[in-house]
């Protein structure tokens, strides 16, 4: 049976050559909205700096693919993300998509859903911003109170998209309700939901939601860890409640960290610049030390994220 690949800023990536994976983490990302002056815009080299210092450290740890969660509106640089992935062994991921709707752009407000899936799908088979590379899955939020009606719309055209290419769709959700209504919307518009991501279902505390979406299909991303030690804590008990419930192949796991901000003098956002090896050497331990078999540990952070970033051939 061919291979799954990974559609990665350098080329397709067939799965059997990658281990860890990192399903949501931040490269470049501008939270200045975009209509700002100099909005998305940076010296690839000055990222680099920043930024390559903390690749070559997830490198060391054994990271072999990240995926970049930086969509329209919150900065996406095609060419800056080319830079980065010329200059590393970790396979990056690009979006396509928009964020919620605060920063979706003017030119976006009103345009109609088919119009939106359409420009989606021609960066998931064509290329992004007129290069040949290609988006690697969708990337949507939801505003805290939404969906709003544009945010229902963008979800649509996600649905459409990802039918028509097969791509994964991750959307930034904080809340279980919120989620709930997500999937009923995108169900409504034929969407198999295997083919969606909950982000940060860490935010959520309610176990119970966590397992009513793995038992609709979708992937429960937990991707807010990092080395404080109450987040490895809630991190480790949120994903052995879903291990324990036989979801173990629904649990992505990740930091949502980094975040080279073009905005800020020194280009590193506020607390410094995190970095991506909390999962490998904190938390997959902790996972063993709770009794987590190898297997199961396997499955959250190389055979899940792979899958569900994971492209069919032909």
């Amino acid at each position: 049976m061919p291979s799954l690949y990974l559609q990665t800023v350098t080329g397709p990536e067939t799965i059997e050559k990658l281990g860890v994976m990192l399903p949501h983490e931040h490269l470049f990302t501008d939270l200045r909205g975009p209509q700002t002056p100099g909005y998305a815009q940076g010296d690839p080299q000055a990222v680099y700096d920043i930024v390559g210092p903390h690749l070559a450290q997830a490198e060391r740890a054994g990271v072999t693919a990240l995926v970049e969660c930086s969509t329209g509106g919150v900065g996406r640089n095609i060419q800056i993300l080319k830079f980065l992935a010329e200059r590393t062994s970790i396979k990056i991921i690009a979006p396509t998509g928009v964020y919620r709707e605060a920063f979706i752009p003017t030119a976006w407000l009103d345009t109609p859903m088919e119009a939106l899936a359409d420009a989606w799908i021609a960066d998931l088979i064509q290329g992004i911003d007129g290069t040949p590379i290609r988006a690697g899955f969708i990337k949507i939020a939801m505003s805290d109170d939404g969906p709003t009606r544009r945010e229902v719309r963008n979800l649509q055209a996600a649905a459409r998209a990802s039918l028509a290419t097969g791509a994964v769709i991750a959307s930034h959700t904080i809340g279980g309700a919120l989620a709930m209504r997500e999937m009923d919307i995108l169900e409504e518009a034929g969407l198999d939901l295997s083919r969606f991501i909950w982000v940060h279902a860490n935010a959520e505390a309610d176990m119970a939601y966590h397992l009513k979406a793995a038992q609709r299909g979708a992937y429960v991303e937990l991707d807010g860890l990092s080395p404080a030690p109450a987040s490895l804590e809630d991190h480790t008990r949120y994903a052995i409640n879903l291990v324990n419930a036989g979801f173990a192949e629904k649990v992505l796991i990740s930091h949502d960290a980094g975040w080279y901000q073009p905005g800020s003098p020194s280009g590193q956002p506020e607390g410094g610049y995190r970095g991506y090896t909390t999962v490998i050497k904190e938390f997959m331990p902790m996972l063993q030390q709770r009794g987590v078999s190898d297997d199961n540990i396997r499955l959250l952070v190389h055979a899940n994220p792979t899958r569900a970033f994971g492209f069919k051939p032909g």
